[in-house]
């Protein structure tokens, strides 16, 4: 029983210290730009289609022929 009384106001001191992160996080501008990081994945494809072969990047990677 003990044991409670303890585990309870120490869950809410985190649970609080936890409010706190995401309040700042929120305030500090964290989520303001949600969109372009999944929207860069798509417009980096023209960057990708100028880059070296895979080959000339990574020469240990090749299929071995004998």
């Amino acid at each position: 029983m003990i044991i409670i009384f303890l585990l309870i106001p120490l869950s809410i001191v985190i649970a609080a210290c936890f409010l706190g992160a995401f309040i700042w996080a929120v305030r500090s501008g964290q989520y303001e730009d949600t969109c372009t990081p999944g929207m860069r994945l798509l417009l980096d494809d023209a960057k990708l289609a100028k880059a070296k072969p895979l080959e000339t990047l990574t020469p240990n990677l090749k299929p071995k022929t004998k």
